[in-house]
């Protein structure tokens, strides 16, 4: 009891597990300030785009930049088109792992391309490894069991 009057004392309103605000905020509920924001451009969104693609056409490099944005968006990540051996063992990974390393070094792969698919092939040993681990686990358990 005492805990909770220190926590209510230090700023902490409600004890834990309990809310000023059960019901939570309704999903799809927008801030005030993008409600304010689309109150804004409702009416003059046309007239907007309208004013940007003249300064885009006038040579304004900020406002192309802003139409370019909006009608082909930045790509994040490209595919990478560089194939890959199945990876079923550690010896599997360890081969894999070198083509990439082989890939970076002849300029097949981006040196960031190279790290994603080495963190993307350390993912795939490891669950390998677990995988054998367990395995030898059960053949063990079965041992034990017929002792």
């Amino acid at each position: 009891m005492t805990e909770n009057i220190v926590d209510l004392q230090r700023g902490r309103p409600f004890a834990p597990g309990e809310s000023g605000n059960p019901a939570g905020r309704p999903k799809g509920a927008l801030n005030k300030a993008t409600l304010a924001a689309q109150a804004l451009f409702d009416g003059d969104a046309e007239a907007l785009s309208g004013d940007l693609l003249q300064r885009a056409k006038n040579g304004n490099m900020i406002a192309a930049r802003i139409c370019l944005d909006r009608i082909v968006p930045r790509r994040r990540e490209a595919p990478v088109a560089f194939t890959l051996p199945a990876v079923y063992t550690v010896d599997d990974a360890i081969y894999a792992s070198n083509l990439v390393l082989a890939g970076v070094g002849n300029g097949e792969l981006t040196p960031g391309e190279g790290a994603k698919l080495m963190g993307l092939l350390a993912q795939q040993r490891s669950l390998v490894q677990l995988s054998a681990i367990e395995r030898r686990m059960e053949q063990m358990e079965r041992r034990i069991a017929r002792l």
